[in-house]
């Protein structure tokens, strides 16, 4: 008599059903029938993929719910780690260790088109050598190629005037936007001196405001030194505009002001400009916001007061802000513009501010698209205006 057997097939969450089968004896069932077997498996079981039910652990609601946990938790951990951390929140103002475009070589200006520029390095302090970038006017670059740093230095005796330009966090003086700006500035006759302030691009040391400010310092002094008695006109763009007014505001109090100073895209203060930005965005109604994430940048001694120091300038100053800047809020600029034409330091100086509209979506970094700027600039010379204030909207 020919007998077969059929192993015990087991099923995780269902019961056993088992075949002895012989040619005399139909099959015995054991548990429900085993057409059972070809219902389809629970879809969590599946590989690859979800079971729609809000009770299964394995299942698309239960990921969900874990991933929600997660952001959870680090939603509320980051505030104590940046309190915890302080130097956190300062590379986060600061963002030098963003070096963007990542594949160039600031020994070489002429590989980003300034092929009138040179290269070199001076040191403000020991241990400390910051990268410097020399652009002479454009009407000079026939005569500049090939030439050395000894020509460069003696082109300051022409009498085009000259602006150092101070940029702003993340990057390095060869930014895109940045490099863009030197060619129109270059462009209207302008020697154009930058620079990166340590910590940045290739320049030693670590960044702070007070180490920015001392760079910053060195370098106008230098240009004075090569400049002599031309115009030397101040340029800071977005955080570049805090150490421009703390530049102006150490040269002012000393009684030796800049020709003028411009700033671009300007905010008040740092405490007001970190709350206004989008990074802080999801936590800026979180009880506390202001000790946890504020008062971390005062700890770092990072302050950036433009707002103050409007108190105490004296010199020319023209602000530039376009009305759909997301990073430093329009606002921002406006009401550093008010208090500067109520400062009493400022009287008998031209003060003047320029909206650029929404419609030309210059955003933050995009002014020098403007092909009103070399009009700007030129209007704007800066020739004191005696006895009032000039205001442009």
């Amino acid at each position: 008599m020919l007998h077969c057997d059929i192993s015990v097939l087991r099923e995780h969450r269902s019961s056993e059903v088992n075949y002895g089968c012989t040619t005399n004896n139909p099959p015995q069932v054991l548990g429900p029938s085993p057409f059972i077997l070809m219902a389809p498996r629970p879809v969590s079981r599946i590989a690859g993929h979800f079971d729609l039910s809000p009770n299964c652990p394995y299942g698309l609601m239960g990921r969900l719910k874990r991933i929600f946990l997660w952001l959870l938790v680090i939603y509320i951990s980051v505030p104590f780690i940046v309190k915890l951390c302080p130097s956190i929140q300062a590379k986060l103002v600061f963002l030098n260790f963003v070096r963007l475009p990542y594949f160039i070589d600031l020994k070489r200006p002429q590989d980003q088109g300034l092929n009138h520029t040179i290269n070199f390095y001076l040191q403000p302090e020991p241990g400390i050598n910051i990268g410097v970038w020399h652009t002479v006017p454009s009407q000079m670059w026939k005569e500049a190629q090939g030439k050395d740093r000894e020509w460069y230095d003696s082109t300051f005796k022409s009498p085009n005037p000259v602006i150092m330009y101070l940029h702003g966090n993340a990057g390095t003086r060869g930014g895109d936007h940045r490099v863009q700006l030197y060619k129109v500035l270059s462009g209207l006759g302008y020697h154009v001196v930058t620079f990166d302030y340590r910590g940045w691009g290739d320049s030693d040391g670590s960044p702070s405001e007070r180490g920015m400010t001392s760079d910053a310092l060195f370098l106008y002094q230098w240009l004075k030194l090569k400049a002599g008695s031309k115009p030397l006109h101040l340029w800071g763009h977005s955080l570049g505009t805090g150490v421009a007014s703390n530049l102006a505001r150490h040269l002012c109090d000393r009684g030796i002001p800049p020709d003028s100073l411009i700033l671009e895209s300007p905010f008040t203060n740092i405490r007001e400009e970190a709350k206004s930005h989008p990074f802080s965005m999801v936590y800026r109604y979180l009880p506390g916001f202001e000790w946890f994430f504020l008062d971390t940048i005062s700890a770092n001694d990072i302050r950036f007061a433009s707002d103050e120091n409007v108190e105490h300038i004296s010199c020319p100053l023209l602000i530039l802000h376009a009305e759909d800047d997301s990073v430093v809020p329009f606002q921002l600029g406006k009401k550093l513009y008010d208090m500067a034409s109520q400062s009493k330091s400022l009287v008998g100086h031209k003060v003047q501010f320029i909206p650029f509209p929404f419609s030309l979506a210059y955003k933050h970094k995009f002014i020098y698209r403007s092909p009103e700027l070399p009009h700007i600039l030129r209007y704007s010379e800066f020739v004191t205006a005696l006895g009032h204030l000039h205001r442009t909207y």
